[in-house]
């Protein structure tokens, strides 16, 4: 997957193997998942829906969770506070493997 700031449906579909179909009917029972649209109603996603698409694919479709459920989940990690995590040890990490995590923590940041 490449990086990019947005995704079309179409490119979202062929990386999480979901139909468009599903990935409207999600938009419409989780709150979390909302696209930003263009005047055209074209959709764009970002790396952020991306993790939450396959978040929710692996609830639904592995954890066997229902769509209440997975509600649930998500409104109770959404309200829980959150837990400081170090992705990189910085013992043996590169300056841009550092600079990468900085710049994660500053997007978290910015979301808040």
């Amino acid at each position: 997957m490449t990086d990019k700031l947005y995704y079309k449906i179409g490119e979202v579909c062929e990386i999480t193997e979901l139909k468009s179909s599903v990935l409207r009917f999600w938009e419409k029972e989780f709150k979390q998942l909302r696209p930003v649209k263009s005047g055209g109603g074209q959709r764009f996603y970002t790396k952020k829906h991306l993790d939450l698409i396959f978040s929710l694919k692996r609830m639904l479709y592995e954890e066997k969770l229902t769509i209440e459920g997975v509600r649930r989940k998500l409104n109770k990690v959404l309200n829980e506070p959150a837990k400081p995590q170090m992705l990189v040890s910085t013992a043996s990490a590169s300056p841009e493997e550092i600079k990468k995590e900085l710049l994660d923590i500053l997007n978290i940041l910015k979301d808040k």
